[in-house]
């Protein structure tokens, strides 16, 4: 991706619609200590480059459009809460790497494009069930990402510090320069992508899948005796994506499109809103409302079709393709009651948003010993329930959002690799939700790519 196109400093006098959020409620915020520090900090932010183009983010909602009718599936995967210490060039690029060796099953699985969004440079915040965390007699502030505070249990680390916010500035820049050089510099090159799934689809435990692996592994050798361009195969787009959290933040980055004098959020190409701060009248969904970026909202099984239709008037109210992605997280046990209502509703009032399934979030247990953690058979579970779902409805299976990373993890049960709770304590390395390791990944992308290889052929 390049985008040459200016987007100059924000004017007050044009942004402040932007600032009506202020007088309305708003959640899981930071305590900051110092208002004058804050607005000190929000100041320089704003003053910084942006980290994306506003040509980029509407390169995107094409895309998103595409796929909201049908014609291309989103996959969206990434940390559950990055930290800047592992905003390394290793880790960075594992992720980048499992992104893609999942999109080229998906490709292949649903023989339509796969757009592909990293929940990277920029999920340095997390929002949180209790604002405090107790220890041994000693009570904190809990860990709300390291944009916000520190991990390590003292007083000082987790001081709310509005110098988090620039320092995390610059290293989603640092990311995002990693993320187009791996993207745009022959890291991306199909053959190479491909050869990376053969290990997995030749282990024992995933025989199952090595059918579809050899068919891939035929169709690339077939492109290379027809004399396919794999130049152009080298490069892929790859867009970024985060939760819309913190509110000084997300304000500091937004400019104006000197081409339409539009507003735009440059802290990522897509950003969305969670179920905590997604309330109607209040400040999160208020300000990303009047921004030209897409927009995603999460919806878990207390929603309503009435919520929903007051949603999609506030955000989506000239019902534009590619402006709203709906991110569906019910529940493995939940999905098959809660979202077929919703998705008849939408069909109602003529609303057609992309829906992505997190099959994450909605199914969270803590083990006997403390750990945080989700059983894989579930995450499987409600992606088939969400397939379901439109297939009865005759609505499209838009996406798929995950936590997930590249490295040998071992913080979500089940999987080829039969995670249990005893083995959880040997790799749990998460600070906030547990992740599907890179293997758990590449399964759940075949999976997907099964239900999706169905639907095609219907």
């Amino acid at each position: 991706m390049s985008a040459t196109e200016p987007v100059v400093a924000a004017r007050p006098e044009v942004l402040a619609g932007l600032d009506h959020w202020r007088t309305l409620p708003v959640a899981q915020q930071p305590t900051w200590p110092d208002g004058g520090a804050v607005e000190a900090v929000a100041a320089e932010i704003a003053a910084l480059p942006p980290l994306v183009f506003a040509g980029e983010i509407d390169q995107l909602r094409a895309r998103l459009a595409a796929a909201a009718a049908g014609r291309a599936f989103v996959l969206q995967g990434g940390d559950c809460a990055e930290t800047f210490s592992g905003a390394t060039a290793d880790q960075i690029r594992s992720r980048v790497k499992t992104i893609l060796q999942m999109a080229v099953v998906l490709t292949y699985g649903a023989s339509v494009p796969v757009v592909k969004m990293g929940r990277m440079a920029g999920q340095f915040a997390k929002p949180r069930s209790s604002d405090t965390e107790t220890r041994d007699g000693t009570t904190l502030p809990a860990y709300r990402g390291d944009m916000v505070n520190g991990y390590e249990f003292t007083a000082a680390s987790r001081a709310h510090d509005p110098q988090r916010l620039v320092r995390g500035y610059h290293t989603a820049a640092a990311t995002l320069n990693l993320v187009r050089a791996f993207t745009q510099g022959g890291f991306a090159d199909l053959r190479e992508v491909h050869s990376w799934n053969r290990g997995f689809a030749t282990n024992p435990a995933n025989q199952r899948y090595e059918g579809l692996a050899g068919e891939i592994d035929r169709a690339v050798r077939f492109m290379e005796a027809a004399g396919a361009d794999f130049d152009e195969l080298k490069r892929v787009e790859f867009y970024t994506a985060h939760e819309a959290l913190l509110m000084e933040y997300e304000r500091a980055m937004t400019r104006i499109d000197s081409r339409n004098g539009t507003p735009v959020d440059t802290s990522a190409h897509f950003v969305w809103i969670g179920e905590r701060t997604r309330q109607l009248g209040h400040a999160h969904l208020d300000f990303v409302s009047r921004i030209r970026n897409p927009i995603g909202v999460k919806v878990g099984p207390a929603m309503t079709a009435d919520e929903l239709e007051r949603l999609v008037d506030l955000v989506d109210p000239d019902r534009e393709p590619g402006r709203l992605t709906l991110i569906t997280r019910m529940g493995a046990g939940r999905i098959r009651d809660a979202l077929p209502p919703l998705l008849e509703a939408a069909q109602r009032f003529e609303s057609t948003p992309l829906w992505i399934t997190d099959p994450m979030h909605g199914n969270g247990i803590t083990t006997p010993t403390g750990y945080k953690t989700r059983r894989f058979d579930d995450v499987v579970d409600e992606v088939r329930g969400f397939f379901e779902a439109h297939r009865h409805a005759g609505t499209w299976p838009g996406g798929i959002h995950v936590e997930l990373t590249g490295d040998d993890v071992t913080e979500c049960l089940g999987g080829s690799e039969h995670i249990d709770e005893e083995t959880l304590s040997t790799r749990y390395e998460s600070l906030c939700d547990p992740r599907l390791n890179h293997m758990q990944s590449l399964e759940l992308a075949f999976l997907v790519a099964e239900e999706l290889g169905q639907r095609r052929s219907r």
